[in-house]
């Protein structure tokens, strides 16, 4: 492959990971909003059945496309890991003492 050509994709997967990541921050916008609610309701940051329907639905989306759902699963699980760290700290319930470190 000639240099000009596997630049130009690089600059087309340069421009695909700014849309990535400025999607990422649109979710985790919503996820605070999800925790402001979640406290006021008393409603504890990991649902584990609302995640595993995230997963799965990811999964077989991702697979529909050519992805492999087993990657797609890891990177929810990544994402949701984040957003219940994020929910929990926005809660108050992010407080560990020195034996849970």
């Amino acid at each position: 492959m000639e240099r000009g050509r596997l630049d130009e994709h690089r600059r087309r997967i340069d421009r695909l990971d700014d849309q990535i990541v400025e999607l990422l921050g649109t979710r985790f916008a919503v996820v605070r909003e999800v925790a402001a609610l979640k406290g006021r309701e008393g409603i504890p940051a990991r649902l584990p059945d609302r995640i595993e329907e995230v997963c799965a639905r990811n999964a077989a989306r991702g697979s529909r496309l050519g992805l492999d759902p087993e990657f797609v699963r890891g990177l929810y699980a990544a994402i949701i890991d984040e957003a219940c760290r994020l929910e929990d700290t926005m809660m108050g319930s992010d407080k560990k003492t020195a034996t849970d470190a």
